[in-house]
């Protein structure tokens, strides 16, 4: 077993997580027959087969699904061996792998990714963009160094930094701009479009409206905020939306904004990252960026009048 190197572990880690030699061979920068012939190593090192190979996808074995999650924490353990080293002599992080959710990520990340390039230059800033189960999970298998979220996630392995809170306001037709904003009991009587499900602002907008999950079968659903304010202006219904989603949702659609009464509802964004992270320093530094830049762009909000 001494000629067992990280390579194979790396490699068969991209295969265990996209199911697809092509896939998995892209995402370590090789050719398809390279990552064949490190698997094909591995498996003869381990003298058992860890792939069942099908014409379209493959499978790992039960072996194969062992030695994928022990690859996992070894290739965890290694990121964090560096990142360790690169603490203890003062050097700052040289990579960034950054979860946003999807009800944040196109308004905030353009500002960030530019105000953290002039802050830390030599940081390379690599974001992914996916729901907040996801983000968790994938912070678990050292994925990923932070995300962006909403708060709380309650998971007790992560750090949680809360950053800014942002209300929602909420979206309706140009010709319902003359009514009175409708309070949470009348919004329950009203047609809510809301985002598929998976994704946390979808629970906060039924627990503000007070709508038990599952959602009634009535309420309609969209795949982005982009696409709940267009069905809006079509006539459709009306949806809850974060503040920060205003100035780009709104620009080419028919509807109004209003905001909602007091006790308005909002939401706690937050920067989280793994307890055991020895970056958790300047991971600190980075989220107090996030903080200046999501404070700014609501304040530019708050400006125009959204």
């Amino acid at each position: 077993m001494t000629n067992l190197s990280m390579r194979h572990l790396r490699y068969f880690d991209a295969l265990a997580r996209h199911g697809h030699f092509g896939r998995a061979a892209a995402d370590c920068a090789v050719t398809q027959p390279a990552l064949s012939v490190q698997i094909k190593e591995l498996e003869e090192l381990l003298g058992a087969p860890l792939v069942e190979r099908g014409a379209r996808q493959i499978r790992l074995t039960a072996l194969g699904e062992t030695v994928a999650a022990r690859a996992r924490d070894v290739l965890t353990s290694v990121d964090e061996i560096a990142n360790l080293t690169r603490g203890a002599n003062g050097d700052f992080m040289r990579e960034l792998r950054l979860g946003v959710i999807p009800t944040v990520a196109p308004y905030l990340l353009p500002a960030l990714i530019k105000a953290l390039a002039k802050r830390y230059p030599d940081l390379d800033v690599r974001p992914r963009e996916t729901v907040t189960q996801r983000l968790i999970a994938d912070l678990g298998d050292g994925k990923l160094d932070a995300a962006i979220v909403a708060l709380p996630v309650s998971e007790p392995s992560l750090t949680e930094t809360p950053l800014f809170e942002e209300e929602f306001v909420l979206v309706r037709s140009l010709d319902d701009a003359v009514k009175p904003v409708p309070n949470p009991q009348a919004l329950r009587e009203m047609r809510l479009l809301l985002l598929e499900e998976g994704h946390c602002f979808r629970d906060q907008a039924l627990s503000f409206c007070d709508i038990a999950p599952p959602a009634p079968r009535d309420l309609m659903e969209g795949s982005s905020l982009s696409t709940l304010v267009q069905m809006v202006g079509a006539g459709i219904g009306i949806t809850l939306i974060p503040q920060m989603a205003v100035a780009i949702d709104t620009r080419s659609a028919a509807v109004s904004i209003a905001r909602l009464s007091d006790p308005s509802p909002s939401r706690m964004v937050g920067m989280v990252w793994r307890k055991s992270n020895p970056l958790g320093t300047q991971l600190l530094q980075i989220s107090d960026l996030v903080r200046e830049e999501g404070l700014r762009l609501l304040s530019d909000i708050a400006e125009r009048g959204a």
